[in-house]
């Protein structure tokens, strides 16, 4: 499996990458913003994606929108501060699978990982 981690904190990027080794996922590309994710979807398929929502160049919200755009399918973890039920809605309209609000423990964000993978394997 691989999966994509997009946050402009390198802090939490490797946090992230942490919670998805947790989950048995290895394989981890990194991105520092919207713009680098989607270039990145672009050059490879992936997983699963955890995205933060406010980047610099290109927000989240706006990279899911472009992810979809593209017709990809891979689940998208909205990993973010933004915890408004409203934002939560937004990110979900936008093509995000599941959200997660920072600061979260380690298991919440595991549990999220294989809730989505397993909703996107038709468990």
């Amino acid at each position: 499996m691989r999966a994509l981690v997009v946050d402009d904190s390198a802090v939490m990027r490797k946090v992230l990458t942490g919670a998805l080794n947790r989950a048995d996922i290895m394989e981890v590309d990194q991105a520092g913003d919207g713009q680098e994710a989607v270039n990145a979807v672009q050059q490879k398929d992936y997983d699963l994606i955890l995205m933060d929502w406010n980047m610099p160049n290109m927000l989240g919200i706006d990279a899911v929108k472009a992810i979809r755009a593209l017709g990809k399918k891979t689940p998208i973890i909205m990993v973010t501060t933004e915890a408004e039920k409203s934002r939560v809605l937004d990110a979900l309209k936008a093509g995000a699978n599941n959200y997660v609000i920072k600061p979260f423990e380690p298991a919440t964000i595991v549990g999220k990982i294989q809730e989505v993978l397993n909703k996107a394997a038709g468990g």
